[in-house]
């Protein structure tokens, strides 16, 4: 029986472990996709993060919903440190380094590490929260906040950020409504979240192939629709760069 040349075997075994060490590496290059829900206080992003999650969960996706400031031990004590009342004053640039701390946590223990696994995140806020809210409602300028939420993150930018447009008037009767107090932020007069509103709103047009803007007075089924067809449409162009389940 012909056994075959030694060193013709051991040059295929080498082209075998080469295109399987080749294919691990392609597997692993993948990640999970990085969703972000923005708007103003009153817009709906906990209900639309959360029909999303479940969409991504029936195709057999694995995502992890999170939240900012948040996310971790560290960010959830600071959550509390800088929206209750109880805590005294707390000015706006001490305001902008304390998210920029929980979301410097965030990113390092849980979203850079829960990406590379190949799971989906979806968020609700992120740096787009602090550029609105600190940088413009606050007055620090855009430019110092990003550049500050940037370093924090070590540049980790979402893959899609839906923005849920709410006029402030109706997304305080939302939250009146749907709780009997608002935190310290939410408590702030209406001028002030339409400068929040705009700042979103301005982030959006800047870069519109990476953020869809909805009304977020329309119908939940509608909106649910909308962003699960901008998802899907994400996943067919990313194929390459993205995991699958």
């Amino acid at each position: 029986m012909h056994t075959g040349d030694p060193a013709s075997s051991s040059a295929d075994a080498s082209l075998t472990d080469a295109r399987d060490n080749s294919s691990t590496t392609a597997a692993s290059a993948r990640r999970g996709m990085f969703i972000v829900f923005e708007g103003g206080d009153g817009a709906g992003k906990s209900t639309q993060a959360a029909l999303l999650a479940a969409s991504l969960e029936a195709m057999d996706r694995h995502v992890l919903r999170t939240r900012e400031p948040g996310g971790t031990v560290v960010g959830e004590k600071l959550r509390g440190l800088i929206l209750d009342h109880g805590n005294g004053t707390v000015d706006a640039r001490t305001e902008a380094l304390m998210f920029a701390a929980s979301r410097a946590a965030h990113v390092e223990q849980v979203l850079r590490p829960t990406l590379a696994e190949g799971t989906d995140i979806i968020c609700d806020r992120y740096i787009d929260s602090s550029v609105a809210y600190q940088g413009v409602g606050r007055g620090l300028g855009t430019d110092k906040v990003l550049a500050l939420n940037t370093w924090a993150t070590s540049g980790l930018v979402p893959d899609l950020t839906v923005v849920l447009d709410i006029d402030p008037v109706a997304g305080r009767a939302r939250r009146l409504r749907d709780n009997a107090t608002e935190d310290r932020l939410e408590s702030e007069p209406d001028d002030f979240h339409a400068s929040i509103r705009n700042a979103f709103l301005d982030l959006a047009a800047a870069a519109p192939e990476r953020y869809l803007v909805l009304n977020a007075l329309d119908d939940s089924v509608t909106l649910e629709k909308k962003v699960f067809a901008r998802v899907k449409e994400f996943l067919s162009t990313h194929a390459s760069k993205v995991s699958t389940p």
